[in-house]
């Protein structure tokens, strides 16, 4: 049982990281225009990430190089620094080399926070290909609800176009914000883990949030002897079994200890509260870079503009660039030829050819098939605006004229 439990394991975190690992599938070509933005963006991340670099470690690295004893001296009284007699200065030299000590500790925690922002960012950005994947592949199949959080009509329209022109531009400045601001969290969070917790273990001394947590055990104490009261309470007194559900009882017992509790669970809320905000913090930093995905819930992600403009550039996406139109486009363009249509098997057409098993066409008057194709010219260049420039040569073409269509052998 503990092997399978392990290999479970071991397969969903295998799973959650190649959910991150954009993998090439065969009949599917990811838009061009998501790939040109994601690069883009990981250039600018990369570029931000240098001027922070720049900017901030050779500042340190002087500072730290300049330190004197005058300055240690007045770090020592003002209690920034420990030393054995702060009330008579000595030789300070002791106190000199904590102090270099401590700023190449901010040295050491800038770089980490500052690696650690790139490669989540990268991640995120390398997660919205997947995502964008699943969407379009969704939307192609008709599942608009489960793309977007009410129903749209995938045509393209003014400001979907003006979306979709901003959208490399709009990824770029998001993910390079998005770094700025993990950037500070998670510098914050180095050094405060280092300064309050590797510092004084290394030094032997106690930190000031050990203390406070020493001197404040009977409180913790009594939070979580709280917690476990209500969880055994509610298993045992409060809930019966019955054949297939779960039913209340005692609920004047509930109702008592609910009362008796509330001062409790005050604290307990605070305390929830507090982890609450850490948490959406550091969640929406992270994904701040992706334009996929809403930091609002659901009903008010118009308000997300990132959110907002991805989803008019998926409409003219979908509108634009459906495998099935594509498809039936590349057919009506070929050149007339005697064979019979063969089913495709190039790897590099796209998904719709590869999904498309077409039949030789049945004998038939001309004209109708003439009529036939020249409909079918009409309807594609109505919904394939694109095309639009290619009208006359199309008409030209015979295959366009009724002759038979057919797709070139691999």
């Amino acid at each position: 049982s503990s092997a399978k439990i392990e290999e479970s394991l071991w397969s969903r975190i295998r799973s959650f990281l190649l959910s991150y690992i954009y993998i090439p599938e065969e009949g599917f070509r990811i838009p061009l225009k998501l790939v040109v933005s994601v690069t883009v963006a990981i250039i600018a991340v990369y570029q931000v990430a240098l001027l922070l670099l720049v900017a901030v470690v050779p500042t340190i690295q002087i500072v730290r190089a300049g330190m004197t004893k005058d300055v240690v001296v007045l770090l020592v009284q003002f209690g920034l620094v420990p030393s054995e007699n702060p009330a008579v200065p000595g030789d300070m030299e002791k106190e000199l080399h904590t102090v270099r000590h401590y700023l190449w500790s901010l040295e050491v925690c800038y770089i980490c926070s500052l690696v650690l922002c790139c490669l989540l960012t990268c991640a995120m950005l390398l997660r919205t290909l997947v995502m964008h994947r699943s969407n379009l592949r969704a939307l192609y199949q008709g599942a608009v609800l489960d793309v977007f959080s009410k129903a749209h009509i995938l045509r393209p329209s003014r400001e979907a176009m003006v979306c979709w022109i901003g959208f490399s531009s709009f990824q770029a400045a998001f993910a390079c914000l998005g770094l700025l601001i993990q950037q500070v969290i998670f510098f914050l969070c180095f050094v405060a883990f280092t300064f309050l917790v590797v510092i004084p273990l290394q030094a032997g001394t106690s930190s000031p949030l050990f203390r406070i947590i020493q001197n404040m055990w009977p409180f913790w104490l009594a939070l979580v002897v709280a917690v476990l009261v209500q969880h055994l309470l509610a298993r045992s007194q409060f809930l019966e079994q019955h054949s297939l559900q779960k039913e209340l009882t005692n609920r004047r017992a509930l109702y008592i200890v609910t009362f008796l509790l509330f001062p409790t669970n005050v604290l307990v809320g605070l305390l929830a509260g507090v982890w609450r905000m850490v948490i959406s913090g550091l969640y929406n930093s992270i994904h701040f870079c992706r334009l996929d995905i809403s930091l609002l819930q659901r009903g008010v992600d118009t308000f997300d503009p990132g959110y907002h403009t991805y989803c008019h550039y998926l409409k003219v996406e979908v509108s634009q660039c459906h495998p099935l139109l594509k498809a039936f486009c590349f057919l009506l363009l070929q050149p007339c030829q005697p064979e019979p249509p063969a089913p495709p098997r190039d790897t590099h057409l796209e998904e719709g050819l590869q999904l498309m098993h077409p039949r030789p066409l049945a004998p038939g008057r001309a004209r109708l098939r003439r009529i036939r194709a020249r409909w079918w010219v009409a309807y594609t260049l109505l919904h394939n605006p694109s095309l639009t420039t290619s009208r006359k040569t199309a008409l030209a073409d015979p295959a366009a004229n009724g002759a038979r269509l057919s797709v070139p052998k691999p």
